[in-house]
């Protein structure tokens, strides 16, 4: 029996971490096996600000997943954001050996693997090399060249780069809870294999995914990636400006958007409001409808520009650069009401918002075809391409373990309880150790509660210095 492709999807976002497991049906299909979410604690605009909350909330997100799905995660694909992140255009060649043999797959990969090569900025690190047209010998716009003659082969490439210190801040966290790291996927990429049809890249369009801590923009056209940018506003700058304009703390500013939040002013009249519950025993706040959707209004349209100026940048007017598509818009930040509409109006452009519910098995929660998950969607489906077996069965007759030996770590009292004293007086202590290698080898070592017991005093001891 063939073994099933489990993928595995870690999207770590600003507001929330969710991991989602799946694989194909026999339709070629998604099928999403389980999902994990959890608040997202120690993430800043994209970028992880605080690597013991981030574990914490990784570990919480992937155990609720193993525990919807009845699968163990071995390991993950992780999307990269934040506004560290740029993009360049480079064109590079090689000359090959022997222009009588026909062009293969190691030719390319002797290209990607020259530009991977490119001299960066001091501390930065090249994520994808994503190769655009090729030429050879001279020979302009060939979409594929494996088959073809031919002595020096060409081709222009969208090069990403991200700051090398984020990218192993993400590392360090996924390692620190248990799992390992499969690959990374920049999110406005893996929002864009969820979300658009093959048509859609043809014809030329823009992906807007407006997330809490970032906006990511990603432009195709015919079928090729053209341009990535990430901006570092998102769904929590409108939070913020909410819960400044109507004096009332986060969590009210976060549920008057979501509930009664709307892009478009004119459609609130002026009699139309909320009562909020004052704080300890505080008179109520009544908030008129017509002045938060102001407040949002304006800082939506400051996105959307900011967003535009990049669209205009990568030259979309130009008759060959035209988006035929429009736009589409995904990510939590879509959700808001009437924002199609005003990014019509802003930008002049076709406008639909994009659910990640066509690569999804026709069984799939609704939940999980909202555009809140279309990142995580468009990651599992990257792990799924890697063909990995990133999780795999529970076996019937072992009980799972909630926490894993590495993850127990966190979670341990300081004191334990009387019984499990008795339990652990002389018990043989698993500890996982990675090795150079990046595996990890088992060592059994006999330990004493009272050793254990020390080591506690000296840690507290250390702490508290």
């Amino acid at each position: 029996m063939e073994k099933e492709n489990i993928a595995v999807g870690l999207d770590i976002g600003t507001t929330k971490i969710v991991a989602m497991i799946g694989k194909k049906n026999e339709y070629g299909k998604l099928e999403i096996l389980g999902v994990g979410k959890s608040k997202s604690l120690g993430v800043a605009r994209g970028v992880v600000n605080n690597i013991t909350q981030t574990i914490q909330s990784i570990q919480q997100a992937i155990e609720e997943a193993e525990n919807n799905s009845g699968y163990k995660i071995k390991d993950v694909v992780v999307g990269i954001a934040g506004q560290h992140i740029r993009s360049i255009q480079h064109s590079d060649y090689i000359s090959r050996d022997n222009p009588e043999e026909v062009i293969g797959g190691k030719d390319i990969d002797m290209l990607i693997n020259q530009v991977h090569k490119l001299a960066m900025l001091p501390g930065e690190e090249i994520i994808h090399v994503l190769p655009q047209e090729f030429k050879i010998d001279g020979q302009s716009d060939i979409k594929e060249p494996i088959g073809m003659y031919g002595g020096r082969l060409e081709s222009s490439f969208h090069v990403v780069v991200g700051q090398a210190s984020s990218i192993r801040n993400v590392g360090r966290c996924i390692q620190s809870s248990g799992i390992e790291l499969s690959g990374l996927t920049l999110e406005p990429l893996a929002s864009a294999d969820a979300v658009l049809s093959q048509e859609e890249k043809e014809a030329g369009v823009a992906l807007i995914d407006i997330g809490g801590g970032t906006t990511d923009l990603a432009i195709f056209k015919d079928g090729i990636i053209r341009h990535t940018a990430v901006i570092p506003f998102g769904g929590n700058v409108i939070t913020d400006d909410i819960k400044e304009g109507c004096s009332i703390i986060e969590k009210q500013a976060e549920l008057l958007k979501v509930k009664f939040g709307s892009a478009w002013p004119g459609e609130n009249k002026d009699n139309e409001i909320v009562s909020i519950p004052g704080l300890r025993g505080r008179e109520p706040k009544e908030i008129s409808l017509k002045n938060l959707s102001k407040i949002i209004h304006a800082r939506v349209v400051e996105i959307v520009e900011q967003v535009f100026a990049e669209i205009k940048s990568y030259g979309h007017e130009d008759p060959r650069r035209k988006l035929i598509a429009g736009i589409v818009l995904t990510g939590g930040g879509a959700n808001l009401k009437h924002i199609k509409q005003l990014v019509e109006y802003i930008t002049g452009m076709d406008t639909r918002i994009g659910y990640p519910n066509e690569h999804l098995a026709g069984n799939s929660d609704e939940e999980i075809s909202s555009p809140l998950y279309a990142t995580a969607v468009g990651l599992v489906m990257n792990s799924i391409e890697n063909k990995t077996q990133s999780a795999i069965k529970f076996e019937t007759t072992i009980v799972p373990e909630k926490v894993s030996p590495q993850r127990e770590r966190y979670f341990e009292p300081v004191v334990p309880q009387f019984k499990e004293e008795i339990e652990v007086a002389e018990e043989e202590v698993l500890v996982n150790e990675t090795t150079t290698q990046g595996g990890s080898t088992e060592t059994r070592i006999r330990r004493s509660f009272f050793d254990k017991y020390v080591d506690k005093i000296k840690e507290f001891l250390d702490n508290a210095e």
